[in-house]
């Protein structure tokens, strides 16, 4: 049976590979624009998706409260390692460092999110919350990689 966290670890794998990929590309490639370009709307939609469908249900609970405030400022932080990559464009001398910088949040994040978060939000989603909010997850991601595109 597909679950919430299912469904997550599936951007997190592919947000893994993006940052690898951005941090191991010279800033001069035209490959690093493209990666990042795709690691950017993957982690917007993921947020946008992820805080709806897992956050939001889980900020309800006294328990949950604590954590899903971190996780939502994880999420801003690295909203601004992107905006610093944006803004780095035409400065390559700079891109390295904020790649790494991005990657590092990233990792990070998913780790804690994935070590932490997902087993205390286990003990407050019911096995029917579960999987129907993976499929609202599912539905709501792809809609946002097409609106952050």
């Amino acid at each position: 049976m597909d679950n919430i966290y299912e469904a997550l670890r599936e951007s997190h794998e592919l947000q893994r590979t993006l940052c690898r990929q951005l941090v191991r590309t010279k800033p001069d490639d035209p490959r690093a624009q493209e990666i990042f370009s795709e690691l950017r709307i993957e982690l917007a939609a993921h947020a946008a998706a992820e805080e709806r469908f897992l956050y939001a249900p889980i900020l309800l609970d006294d328990l949950g409260l604590k954590p899903s405030r971190h996780a939502l400022a994880e999420h801003h932080e690295i909203d601004e390692c992107v905006e610093a990559l944006v803004k780095a464009r035409k400065k390559p001398e700079a891109w390295p460092e904020l790649a790494k910088k991005l990657s590092h949040e990233v990792h990070h994040h998913l780790k804690e999110e994935e070590t932490k978060f997902f087993q205390l939000s286990g003990k407050i989603l019911s096995d029917r919350q579960k999987s129907s909010l993976a499929g609202k997850y599912r539905r709501d991601l792809k809609r946002m990689r097409t609106v952050q595109a």
